[in-house]
């Protein structure tokens, strides 16, 4: 599909390199977006067992409502990646933040499950697919031609960060005051940080007249028209290849056991074993913290080994973790929990910076869209556990036998990580071959 890539007569000329680059101050926004938009991640794992109590729905049919939210958080994020090369950065993310907040604003007033998967599965999941990472990657590619590792752990990071911010506050509110006021938190977040996302993100470096961060200055290119066509081309296109399919499966694992089983199932499996739901909460916020320093330290690794390797290694490490978790589950807090904690904390999304890189290296200019998919994979893995995780645990009465496959298909990723062949070889050809 022909593509216009002429540039814009209103471009600015290229300025003298500052000091300090602007880069820097983009990423520092996306950065503070990506945690204000966190609040609404963190909120449904709290919620399964007072929407149980209040309404008497099953932990099934919550879970489907969680599990619509995660896959169209993965669905969205292809076309979301190109909607911004078609109508910029910051139009897209507004219109996203507006979307989850007025979403979760409405699940107050609902009274039936059909409201649950509306409100919070689909309103909620499409602006939250807008914000997905494909935002960080996009953010990442226009504007740093070097440190691109780094910037990556630094953005993902933000979700942790979220976690940590919102976490024990949402806990409290939903454990004292009930689920509606942590929802309306939810919302008002969201929209407060439209403001800070409108007046200083900026879509190109050419708005400015720069360079990106490390690379030379290029005009801004004219908006890519057919978004939803383009991503379905690169969708077709990069389906051609081995590595996209060694690497949406790898990711599709990923998401089943952070998002569609910790994040969703932890909270209330920790409950199950009579553990204060603030408790639990303050693990999953712990989490978060270690989750800023390994996603950072997985970006600096990126940039120096090979990301099929750190890969494999991650999610070896982290199938190991959950085979053990449940023996760990207990009513108080013990040290062999906490070593629980840092240790799966440091994993939780190192897998995402060396995923981007291998991106980047089978498929250029398009690899933030071909991410995007791969994205889209990791939310289907991760909608599919929310769905069978509640389902267990309404069948067995306990949530043990998710633990354990969970952790034998980390060992299945780790394998698929490690046979991705490198750009060239006859099953790792470019995008453009």
């Amino acid at each position: 599909m022909a593509q216009t890539t002429e540039a814009r007569p209103s471009t600015p000329q290229p300025s003298r390199t500052p000091r300090f680059h602007r880069a820097w101050s983009v990423a520092a926004v996306t950065f503070v977006t990506v945690i204000g938009a966190a609040g609404f991640a963190s909120l449904p794992g709290l919620l399964i067992e007072p929407l149980h109590e209040e309404f008497a729905w099953s932990r099934g049919t919550i879970g489907f409502a969680v599990s619509v939210n995660l896959a169209l958080y993965g669905l969205t994020a292809p076309f979301a990646a190109a909607l911004m090369d078609r109508f910029g950065i910051r139009r897209v993310v507004a219109a996203a933040l507006s979307v989850i907040a007025l979403g979760s604003l409405l699940t107050v007033w609902m009274t039936a499950a059909w409201q649950l998967v509306l409100f919070w599965g689909i309103l909620v999941g499409l602006g939250s697919g807008s914000m997905a990472l494909a935002f960080a990657a996009t953010v990442t590619n226009r504007w740093f031609a070097a440190r691109r590792g780094l910037v990556t752990g630094i953005l993902t990071a933000a979700g942790a960060s979220g976690q940590l911010v919102f976490l024990p506050l949402l806990s409290w509110l939903v454990e004292d005051h009930g689920w509606r006021p942590a929802a309306v938190t939810v919302a008002l977040t969201a929209l407060a940080v439209v403001p800070f996302v409108w007046l200083l993100l900026r879509d190109h470096p050419a708005d400015v007249g720069l360079a990106p961060y490390g690379g030379e200055y290029a005009p801004k290119p004219a908006p890519v028209t057919g978004a939803a066509r383009r991503a379905v081309t690169v969708l077709f296109k990069a389906a051609r290849t081995g590595p996209f399919w060694l690497l949406a499966g790898a990711f599709a694992i990923c998401g089943a056991s952070t998002n569609g089983l910790i994040k969703t199932h932890f909270v209330p499996a920790a409950h199950d074993h009579g553990m204060p739901v603030t408790a639990a909460a303050g693990l999953l916020a712990v989490i978060g913290v270690f989750d800023v320093a390994g996603t950072i330290a997985s970006g600096w690794l990126t940039d120096r080994f090979s990301p099929r390797r750190l890969l494999a290694v991650y999610y070896a490490l982290r199938g190991v973790s959950l085979l053990f978790l449940p023996m760990l589950l207990a009513p108080s807090v013990q040290p062999p929990m906490l070593f629980f904690v840092v240790f799966y904390g440091l994993d939780w999304v190192a897998t995402v910076p060396p995923t981007i890189a291998l991106c980047r290296e089978h498929y250029g200019d398009d690899s933030a869209i071909v991410f995007g998919w791969v994205l889209a994979s990791h939310q289907v893995g991760a909608a599919a556990v929310a769905f069978a995780g509640g389902v267990a645990r309404d069948v067995f009465g306990s949530y043990d036998v998710v633990w354990y496959a969970a952790g034998a298909l980390c060992a299945a990723a780790a394998l698929m990580s490690l046979v991705i062949r490198r750009p060239g070889t006859p099953e790792g050809r470019p995008l453009t071959a």
